[in-house]
């Protein structure tokens, strides 16, 4: 079982890796744009947060033997403190900045609490402890893109949804899910579940309205023009 959770682990590492690269075309966007636009930096705050903790859970004196869960983590930390500060380069005004700003200040200050608390007062339940706090950071990082599902649905359309982020995620669910099978992490297994869970819901809402809002009818609106325009007596 151990060579089984170390094989489905380095292949969690390999989509992990993928799902904190996967926005990668959504920043060269914004750094042609030279603009943020609508694009929101919660998902990426989420996920600093969320890495930290998961980090922290890797180390021998939180829960031994989960080296890989730490690796991918610290990788992805690195990544996505380089997303934001992209973000802030090109926030669209002042209020953005310092949004981004004020919520990592207010996660350092907060990732101090929960270190001292778990290697000062909570002894032999510190594994619990920052399991628990994981967790709650994972399910938000997965549940984090719910935060435009609402814009998508009013709109009717999923051009501010990075349809490989949600892919990405999908599969990140699926494989921690397995890893934590083997054996029984009811920490990495919980909530990978549900990011699981999460990522389907996502894949599903952008197939939807891909297919069925406006970008699908803007895109037959463009074949219909191209169309018209190789017509006799289109325009040249």
């Amino acid at each position: 079982m151990g060579l089984a959770r170390n094989v489905v682990g380095i292949i969690g590492n390999v989509i992990s890796f993928g799902l904190f690269l996967s926005p990668m075309p959504t920043f060269y966007q914004i750094y042609k744009k030279k603009a943020v636009e609508e694009f929101q930096s919660f998902p990426y705050l989420c996920t600093v947060m969320n890495c930290i903790i998961w980090c922290f859970y890797g180390l021998p004196i939180v829960k031994k033997d989960n080296f890989l869960v730490l690796t991918i983590n610290a990788i992805g930390l690195v990544i996505e403190l380089f997303y934001l500060t992209v973000y802030v380069i090109y926030a669209n005004d002042r209020k953005k900045r310092l949004h981004v700003g004020f919520v990592l200040l207010g996660e350092a200050i907060l990732t101090v609490i929960i270190v001292l608390l778990a290697i000062f007062a909570l002894g032999s339940h510190r594994t619990l402890f920052v399991g628990i706090v994981a967790d709650v950071f994972n399910i938000v990082m997965y549940a984090s893109p719910l935060a435009i599902w609402k814009k998508v649905i009013k709109t009717k359309s999923v051009e501010y949804m990075p349809f490989w982020l949600s892919v990405a995620g999908f599969s990140n669910g699926i494989c921690w899910t397995i890893y934590g099978l083997l054996p029984v992490d009811i920490f990495i297994l919980f909530s990978n579940g549900l990011g699981a869970f999460f990522g389907f819901i996502q894949l599903g809402l952008y197939g939807y309205f891909y297919f069925n809002g406006k970008d699908k009818t803007k895109e037959d609106k463009r074949a219909s023009e191209v169309q018209l325009s190789n017509q006799p007596g289109g325009a040249a």
